[in-house]
């Protein structure tokens, strides 16, 4: 078979890596960048800004995530490992997508099912290309698979259990209009059957619109027929789970992906007792929400993964008193409109930098908010201390950028740990 992998980056990798065992494919590298890296010797290549609109003659276009299937012309069909994953799994598939908390609930979900003796492979999104555990996974394991709108556009098979958090505008740098971002995420939901099951935010009109195309099984959260909090417990229907406080998790948010999670696997666990355990083993993901320092009364916060509005609303939400937080980077076509609003509710300073500051700037002037600074970023030792400077001795000092990294960063990982790095040369 005559094969393209179009897009050489991390899953680009693992394409090749799968579709080269099999000695009958002849492999094709394509990317739009003129030298991609790594490409292994004697291998062809495609490669510059009209790379993909050079792909006839190709059995199979094997399409990595970022890459819109819009932008690839060939008259061969377009695959990516989504759907190759989903088209050879064994076993059962526990799907989750969202805006937001994703890949914490994704992890939930997996700690949950771990901490019931299940055998759980936790890939996709959250860093591992799930076509490279093929080959581990068995029949009666259990698969978490965290999928972004990206991995989502063109998939043709849906997971027999589909969670859909909140949704919110992010990602129209890639998506062509709010539409096409949430068409991709209800293919999470499309091709389910009336015997799967669909996890859903049932507050979200987004999700509510995508809930109507599944012909699952519909489990809206929170809801006192399954899993909800009373009295400071969690609750499915008439049966006492186990303490909120076994949650390890700061935030009301956190609280509704626990709650998601534990819908997720109710099919699989109702041992109160190993659901706590389970909440309780994860104690949370890099860059999200982490402590990471306290210099004297003023707490320092990382949550450089959260590069929505909707995630630095939560960030806020989550922290009590005066707060200073670090926004703006690279954009993603966000609406900040909410953001501006929620920082009126807070006894907080915002500083502003990266390409959306003026756009940031813009919504807190529309909602009256005018505490806020756009500065130029020279390094992040700098911005820390002028964070630190606008709290009289006392507060949480916040990384929730709610846009990305590109531009003044690697990426949201290098972020995170410039300013850790940055709190640490404080103390």
């Amino acid at each position: 078979m005559k094969i393209a992998i179009a897009g050489y980056g991390v899953e680009g990798k693992a394409s090749y890596d799968y579709w080269s065992k099999d000695p009958q494919n002849q492999l094709t590298i394509v990317d739009g960048a003129e030298h991609p890296f790594d490409v292994p010797e004697g291998v062809p290549t495609v490669t510059g800004p009209d790379a993909f609109k050079q792909l006839n003659g190709y059995d199979l276009v094997i399409r990595t995530p970022g890459l819109n299937p819009q932008h690839i012309t060939t008259d061969g069909k377009i695959w990516s490992i989504t759907n190759e994953f989903f088209a050879k799994c064994p076993a059962p598939i526990i799907g989750i997508t969202g805006s937001k908390g994703k890949g914490t609930t994704a992890s939930l979900i997996a700690s949950i099912l771990k901490a019931a003796g299940k055998t759980v492979h936790l890939v996709g999104n959250i860093g591992v290309p799930a076509i490279q555990t093929l080959d581990d996974i068995a029949t009666d394991d259990i698969v978490v698979y965290e999928l972004s709108s990206f991995q989502l556009w063109d998939v043709e098979y849906s997971p027999q259990t589909a969670v859909v958090l909140f949704i919110e505008q992010e990602h129209l740098d890639v998506h062509p209009t709010m539409e096409d971002y949430v068409a991709a995420k209800a293919n999470i939901a499309r091709y389910q059957t009336s015997k799967d099951i669909l996890i859903y935010d049932a507050g979200n009109t987004y999700v509510q619109a995508i809930a109507s195309q599944s012909e699952a099984i519909k489990i809206g959260y929170p809801s006192t027929l399954t899993t909800h909090v009373k009295d400071g417990y969690f609750w499915n229907g008439e049966q006492k789970l186990c303490s909120v406080d076994n949650l390890q998790l700061p935030g009301e948010h956190n609280v509704q992906n626990a709650i998601a999670a534990i819908d997720a696997v109710w099919q699989y666990v109702q041992d109160g007792q190993v659901i706590g355990k389970g909440l309780a083993d994860f104690k949370g993901l890099e860059h999200r929400l982490k402590i990471v320092g306290k210099v004297g009364d003023i707490t320092y916060v990382d949550d450089s993964i959260a590069t929505t509005p909707g995630s630095a609303i939560a960030a806020l939400q989550s922290f009590d008193g005066p707060k200073a937080i670090i926004l703006g980077g690279s954009s993603k076509g966000s609406d900040f409109t909410e953001l501006a609003q929620e920082l009126l509710r807070h006894d907080v300073y915002a500083l502003l930098i990266g390409k959306e500051a003026a756009a940031i700037a813009a919504a807190c002037d529309r909602a009256g908010f005018s505490k806020y600074k756009v500065v130029e970023f020279t390094d992040m030792d700098t911005l820390v201390r002028q964070a630190t400077t606008l709290l009289n001795s006392k507060g949480t000092v916040l990384l929730s950028p709610a846009a990305a990294s590109f531009g003044l960063f690697k990426n949201y990982a290098d972020r995170g740990e410039q300013f850790i790095a940055a709190v640490q040369r404080l103390s």
